[in-house]
């Protein structure tokens, strides 16, 4: 079929396989041009690992330092007339470039919340693998069916404790306007977010994985988190969102408690403000993105998914020295060059003057919008979209 994108306010309905492959060659292409990660893991659960920081983490590791790779994520499967979704087809183009390159690559498709997910990816470790010694989580969700208590929570984007009143942009029309968004009503708001998005998964699966014995001597995990700049932080830091960030970085503590016997080592790296599905759907966020873009291109510090995990890899979880550089609470710090004090009062200088009008003059609103668009595989250079394209892919390693 002849695949163009669809969209509906901040998701695209439609994906294009031929465009995820071509993107997900590029960023194998990018790792394999930085050279070998010394030190680097050899065997690597990545859990959210079918799009933006998670797909961008397996590749690292895959082609940066020859790792096996077991991935797992919840996307729709395509079928001969029904396209699958973006992720499933990082995937499909993931595992078939592994497996060209000689590489281990196996994947799971289902609910990473659920305890059956969880042992069949135990299963699946101690057949293939034995044990991992590296553990990326890169969930994303706007809801997670509790495995104990089958309780199903959602997640909220909500202030709290006053309504918060700023900028925003429609990156499809270029409209800048004014939003207000109502704080939570009640503290379950608070709670259910940090079901969704917070520690406590982390923990389950870290400590399944040790009670299964498929973590090996030495293993280190991290998980992604966020803090950006004071002006989105009433919706995002200091809102529902950041209360679940707050959770998942106090997990480190009893992680790495749990893995004290085996050298083993928890941390939460602070990434980069990118386009991604989940900030896309972020009130106020795209804007601030669009004008961050602008300024970073312009010093020559900006980086894509891609670079910010090389980056990760390379220069902090896996130094030459074996230390990991972190910050005052014990974070790893990749959004350093987002922070940069002339870059932040360059954004923040244009967040005070950008209009509808002068959008596209001090932001890099067309950028932000083809990011968006490269997430689901179109607007990527060298894909011919006119053609006819096979919609049913398959992921090799779960190919009905």
């Amino acid at each position: 079929m002849i695949i163009q994108p669809r969209t509906r306010g901040f998701i695209c309905l439609t994906a294009h396989p031929e465009g995820a492959l071509q993107t997900v060659k590029n960023q194998i292409e990018y790792i394999r041009s930085k050279g070998k990660i010394a030190n680097g893991p050899k065997k690597v659960l990545v859990i959210g690992a079918s799009t933006g920081f998670g797909i961008a983490s397996r590749i690292a590791a895959a082609f940066g330092s020859d790792a096996a790779t077991i991935g797992v994520f919840f996307e729709k499967p395509s079928s001969e007339g029904k396209l699958g979704t973006a992720g499933w087809y990082n995937s499909a183009a993931f595992e078939q470039e592994a497996h060209k390159a000689g590489l281990y690559a196996k994947s799971i498709n289902g609910d990473a919340f659920s305890d059956e997910i969880k042992q069949q990816t135990i299963d699946l470790i101690q057949k293939d693998l034995g044990q991992v010694d590296l553990v990326v989580y890169s969930l994303a969700s706007p809801r997670r069916t509790h495995p104990k208590t089958g309780v199903t929570h959602a997640s909220v984007l909500k202030p709290i404790g006053a309504p918060f009143t700023n900028k925003t942009v429609d990156f499809h029309t270029g409209a800048v306007t004014d939003i207000t968004i109502a704080p939570v009503e009640n503290d379950d708001d608070i709670s259910n977010t940090v079901a969704v998005m917070g520690g406590e998964d982390w923990k389950f699966w870290m400590e399944d994985l040790k009670n299964a014995g498929v973590l090996a001597d030495g293993v280190k995990t991290v998980a992604y988190s966020y803090i950006g700049p004071e002006l989105t932080f009433p919706i995002y830091r200091n809102g529902t969102i950041g209360q679940a960030k707050n959770d998942l970085e106090e997990s480190v503590k009893h992680i790495n408690e749990m893995l004290k016997d085996l050298h083993g080592k928890a941390y939460v790296s602070v990434n980069k403000a990118l386009v991604t599905q989940s900030s896309s759907a972020i009130p106020v966020v795209p804007l601030y993105i669009s004008l961050l873009f602008k300024a970073m291109k312009e010093k020559g510090t900006h980086e894509g998914t891609i670079e910010q995990m090389q980056r990760l890899f390379a220069e902090r979880l896996y130094t030459e020295d074996g230390n990991v550089p972190l910050d005052e609470k014990g974070r790893i710090r990749i959004d350093d060059w987002e922070m940069a004090e002339d870059i932040q009062a360059e954004v923040a200088k244009n967040w005070d003057k950008v209009t509808t009008e002068n959008l596209s003059e001090i932001s890099d609103i067309e950028g932000y919008r083809r990011d968006f668009f490269n997430l689901f595989g179109f607007e990527i250079d060298g894909v011919d979209y006119e053609k006819d394209t096979k919609e049913d892919v398959k992921v090799p390693s779960i190919a009905g």
